[in-house]
């Protein structure tokens, strides 16, 4: 498997459903030496995903972070909102399969998990993954190119 640089800087951000997985995460991903941009939510209260898809879709484009990490009740709601920015390839995952072709062939820059669809285990190990890949370029690059 090919991999990226190994730390990065990853901008992460949830609903209240995510709230959980989102710090356990958080704290993973720190452990393994990456910074964390933690975008909120700050509290169970009900909030709206797109915005907080929108500010992980900011921090991507304005340099803050080179990829992304959300999380929501099932993953379907954020990844919808997610992928609406023309410079954003979300990718919903629920295996490390998902994770490692999401970046191999589609060079995916944001992972989007559900917290109530997805074990924590399977989600640490999909986001491990997720950011020890690199893109493998050659004949995906003109696919991707065409989703920009």
């Amino acid at each position: 498997m090919a991999t990226d640089s190994p730390r990065e800087t990853i901008a992460i951000a949830s609903d209240h459903a995510g709230l959980e997985m989102r710090a356990a995460l958080k704290e993973m991903l720190e452990g393994a030496g990456h910074t964390v941009l933690d975008l909120g939510t700050e509290g169970p209260a009900s909030v709206d995903y797109p915005d907080f898809a929108d500010a992980v879709a900011a921090a991507v484009k304005d340099g803050r972070a080179t990829k992304g990490l959300l999380v929501c009740g099932t993953g379907i709601g954020i990844s919808i909102a997610a992928n609406r920015h023309r410079h954003i390839r979300a990718a919903l995952c629920h295996s490390t399969t998902d994770a490692r072709f999401s970046r191999l062939h589609n060079d995916a820059n944001v992972l989007v998990l559900g917290a109530r669809t997805t074990g924590i285990e399977v989600a640490k190990d999909c986001a491990t993954i997720f950011f020890a890949t690199a893109f493998e370029g050659g004949r995906h690059a003109r696919r991707v190119e065409k989703l920009c």
